[in-house]
């Protein structure tokens, strides 16, 4: 279906005056007439007129109305926790009679009520804004390459208008804190309106919903990549992929290497609903680990999307041998099934949710026409405590995206009758993948984070993994899929929709530490209005915890907290961290390394770090007293300002460097001598 139909069909009726003109910005690029090979043709006038009417008209229009849009939206939301919260206080004053306390009733239950059909007017206008905001996305990158390709001879306007596409919100707001507020007042009016019995929900419940984990992306730029890495396994370990059945691991195991062949059919439809998140989305892929020749066990996934962020996961191992009679649906896994069969019974369980995931892996690929499309190959480096899955974290690095679709009949990618292109497994083809055509290929700039944290866990010993994910070190990417990145890069003929994240990968994603930090500082004072906001009326505190920090601490990453870094804790002198601290630290949580009284010089409570460390480095007040004692400088000595450390980047003499270089290597080389 072409972007214009797409677009026509997308319009909200109410907002129809607000949408890209395609249309003019198609007229303005002479669409109808046949492709001028005269460059002469095309003047500066006309690319004038039309990056004039993209960037400055249809642009502005937009990102404006979408933020006027969401300001109204969420004062339109403030305007109903007020009214909710007048009628707690009403419901709590006394009443002089039975009759007066029934009128009190009718009116709580008539103000709910409204509230109620209010709310459900705001849920209609987010849902319609946020695919506003997408199908006008989809529309400007559409605009943007029809004039590459038949105006783009001298001037290319798409790196330019991505650029400008991330510095807008109207690609990239997140709504999941305003969905927050609304579910609190629906559940609070549930739980009150005619009598209800549903109990509340607190902040939290609302925030992690009902899956068992909670998970956030990133990307990483390889300038921040190492830095990430060491700042994670100082708190987790690597968790060190061992395909051998030993128990021993060498110690130069590498990263896995990881192949997913994602499925969907020609017209993308999984792809495209998806992106939409609409409500049963669902995504089927093949897995593998390591090269195909060493014959890994693969396994087929299919995952559902469920109304929330929360999704439903099957799996089914299978063999190489196997999968192209299987998706063909001429193999049932007769011989798994016996097996099964003979092990546990005819009507055990297992062999009932076997068979179970068989016919609906099956009858998905039938119902859907499904074919192997898109190759995501990527390694993989993890990190978790072995028995403590509170925080689970991985980074994807070499990341490529291959098409293994064969769509194109004159020319497919891979052979029709084969489930996988033979001309990559065959050969044990590896990163970066060079033999590949261009066009079939897309290497991703970036490092994938994501960080998984398990809902029930106590936030105690887990502020590092804040820290982490407010730093300049990474940049959010919600939702971020491998197989939507995959499609949207190389079926951009196929598809009328892409995701926000796009507009990214044309960008410098690093931040400046101070910068980060003052974000992470403005979300944080947002979130706890919102959250003052809930508690108001839903019998919480309702009082925010949060007390911004006065100044970001100079020379280190201002969003890592010291508490986890005690090596840190031995510069308080610095001048550049005087800034003076509250009872919070920068992240608003109470600081558990103080000591119950401090002075100015902000004492610290060293016995559950340096003892560890440093046996003999004596905590008794007598010692305490004594190192902080002024000492008396003798004359003509002056107390340095800062420590060297934070002076700026150490310069040495090449001679001094090589001196130092000698004294190194020379008992080393005596040792193998």
């Amino acid at each position: 279906m072409r972007f214009g139909k797409t677009l026509g069909d997308s319009v909200y009726e109410p907002w129809k005056d607000k949408y890209i003109d395609y249309s003019k910005l198609k007229s303005l690029l002479r669409e109808d007439e046949i492709a001028d090979t005269n460059d002469g043709k095309w003047t500066d006038d006309e690319e004038g007129r039309f990056v004039e009417e993209l960037v400055n008209v249809q642009l502005e229009k937009v990102n404006s109305f979408q933020v006027d849009t969401y300001k109204e939206l969420r004062e339109r939301t403030a305007k109903c926790e007020s009214r909710l919260e007048d009628s707690v206080v009403s419901q709590s004053e006394e009443k002089d009679s039975p009759r007066e306390a029934k009128l009190g009733m009718d009116e709580k239950d008539s103000t709910l009520q409204e509230v109620e059909q209010e709310l459900d007017a705001i849920s209609k206008d987010i849902n319609e804004l946020e695919k506003y905001s997408r199908i006008n996305y989809t529309g400007f990158l559409k605009a943007a390459k029809k004039h590459d390709r038949r105006r783009g001879t001298n001037y290319r306007v798409r790196p330019l208008l991505q650029v400008r596409l991330a510095a807008l919100p109207f690609n990239s707001e997140d709504y999941s804190p305003l969905l927050y507020r609304l579910s609190a007042m629906y559940s609070y009016i549930r739980s009150n309106l005619n009598g209800g019995t549903e109990r509340s929900q607190s902040v939290s419940e609302l925030k992690n919903g009902g899956g068992r984990y909670t998970s956030h992306k990133f990307f990483i730029h390889p300038d921040n990549l190492l830095e990430a890495k060491t700042y994670i396994l100082r708190r987790l370990p690597v968790l060190v992929y061992n395909p051998n059945t030993s128990n021993v691991v060498e110690g130069s195991q590498q990263d896995p290497t990881i192949t997913s062949l994602y499925f969907d059919n020609s017209k993308f439809s999984l792809y495209t609903r998806k992106v939409e998140k609409a409500g049963g989305a669902s995504s089927l892929r093949l897995r593998w680990f390591g090269q195909l020749a060493e014959k890994p066990e693969l396994l087929f996934e299919k995952k559902t999307l469920g109304d929330s962020d929360d999704s439903e996961e099957i799996r089914l191992a299978i063999k190489e041998k196997y999968v192209k009679p299987f998706v063909r649906g001429e193999y049932k896994m007769q011989k798994s099934v016996q097996k099964l069969r003979e092990r546990q019974g005819d009507t055990s369980e297992e062999v009932i949710e076997f068979e179970k995931t068989v016919n609906e892996i099956q009858r998905f690929i039938k119902e859907n026409n499904l074919q192997s499309v898109l190759r995501a190959n990527y390694t993989r480096t993890a990190f978790q405590i072995p028995g403590d899955d509170r925080v689970r974290i991985s980074i994807d690095t070499n990341l490529v995206v291959i098409r293994e679709d064969s769509l194109d009949i004159d020319r497919p990618c891979r052979d029709p009758e084969d489930w996988h292109r033979v001309d990559i497994d065959s050969v044990g083809m590896e990163f970066p993948f060079t033999g590949i055509r261009k066009g079939e290929i897309s290497r991703f700039p970036y490092a994938v984070l994501e960080v998984k944290v398990r809902n029930d866990a106590k936030k105690k010993g887990t502020e590092w993994v804040e820290d982490l994910m407010s730093s300049h070190l990474v940049k959010e990417a919600p939702r971020f899929s491998k197989f939507i990145h995959g499609v949207a890069s190389l079926f951009e003929d196929h598809i009328n929709t892409f995701p926000f994240w796009l507009s990214f990968l044309e960008t410098d994603i690093r931040t400046d530490p101070e910068v980060a930090f003052q974000e992470e500082q403005d979300k944080k004072a947002k979130r706890a209005a919102d959250e003052h906001a809930i508690g108001s009326f839903m019998g919480g505190k309702s009082a925010s915890s949060f007390k911004p920090a006065t100044a970001s601490p100079s020379g280190r990453v201002a969003a890592f907290s010291t508490k986890n870094v005690p090596a840190d804790r031995f510069d308080q002198k610095s001048k550049a961290r005087t800034a003076k601290l509250d009872d919070e630290d920068v992240d608003g949580e109470h600081n558990s390394d103080y000591d119950g009284v401090r002075t100015d010089r902000e004492r610290i409570d060293i016995n559950t770090g340096l003892r560890s460390l440093f046996p003999s480095f004596s905590t008794s007040k007598y010692a305490r007293r004594h190192r902080e004692s002024t000492v008396k400088l003798p004359p003509g000595v002056q107390e340095p300002e800062m420590w060297i450390k934070d002076a700026g980047p150490v310069r040495v003499e090449p001679k001094v460097w090589l001196a130092n270089q000698r004294l190194i290597w020379i008992p080393i080389l005596k040792e193998f001598n």
